[in-house]
Order: structure tokens, then sequence, then C-alpha cells
């Protein structure tokens, strides 16, 4: 058994060190929020937080979690949260929405760490989400809009 802070808890896996965070979350713990695409890393659709910092959950075992707080979609709070999902909302953001969780955790990292941020931080922190859709300008927009929101 392991014990990881997962959202705010205290909770225990049984799973080996070397398993993916993201088999734990989605198998284990059925929070299927955060999503499997290349299982890679490079694709950015199971990104959570370690910490506050963007993760890609399909290449961090277990091991490398240790004392870290771990946050997925389902737990994504504070601020930066609601001024996203509102924005991602009223931009219309949304098509298939199979990147949007780890759009939405790398937009909030972003955030957290650059309250205001140009065009070029934005291209910089959200290049390792891939969009399938292509809605790559309504992204940026959103985390404009929802900078000024949080701004007041």
């Amino acid at each position: 058994m392991t014990t990881i802070k997962l959202n705010g808890k205290a909770v225990e896996v049984k799973a080996e060190a070397d398993t993916p965070l993201l088999w734990v979350l989605r198998g284990e713990l059925a929070l299927t929020g955060t999503k499997y695409g290349c299982g890679t890393g490079l694709c950015g659709a199971c990104t959570v937080h370690l910490d506050g910092a963007p993760a890609r959950a399909c290449v961090t075992p277990l091991s490398a979690v240790g004392g870290a707080e771990v946050t997925t979609i389902e737990g994504l709070a504070g601020p930066e949260a609601k001024a996203l999902t509102e924005a991602w909302i009223d931009v219309d953001v949304v098509q298939c929405g199979y990147c949007q969780p780890g759009q939405l955790m790398s937009a909030s990292a972003l955030l957290r760490q650059t309250p205001q941020p140009t065009d070029a931080q934005i291209d910089e922190a959200m290049s390792g989400n891939i969009c399938r859709c292509g809605t790559y300008p309504r992204i940026r927009e959103a985390i404009h809009q929802a900078a000024k929101a949080k701004a007041g």
C-alpha cells in the first residue's frame, strides 16, 4: 500500500511503484477526468498537478509522487479554475473535449505563475497540450479572458 495526497485528501492505493500515475488515477481510483492520449507524455491529455506544477501522469511512476500533492481535473479549484471554466464556456473553446482536462490543468498552472501572460507565454505554457480539433486560438483567447476576469 502506498499513500498519496490526492485532491486534498490522503488516499491509499495498491499499485507497484513503477505503475504510471495515470493508471492509478483511472483504474484504481476511478478518476477518469485525466485522459490517456499518447502514453509517452507528449500530448498533454493526462496532465495533472504535482505540488501545483503540470506533470504528465502517463509517464510519472507512482514512486515519483512521493509526498507531493496530486491534483486532478476533479480537484481543480480556486480563482484560476473558476475564471478559466467561465472563459472556456464563454469563448466556446470545446469541440470534442478530449484534451480539455489537460488544457485546463496547464492553463491554471500558467495563470497561477503568470497572472497576465502574453501570447508567447501562453503558447509556451500550452505547447505540450495537443488539441486535435485545432482550438488553439480560442484556448489563447479564453486564457486571456480568464486572466482579465481574475484580475478584476
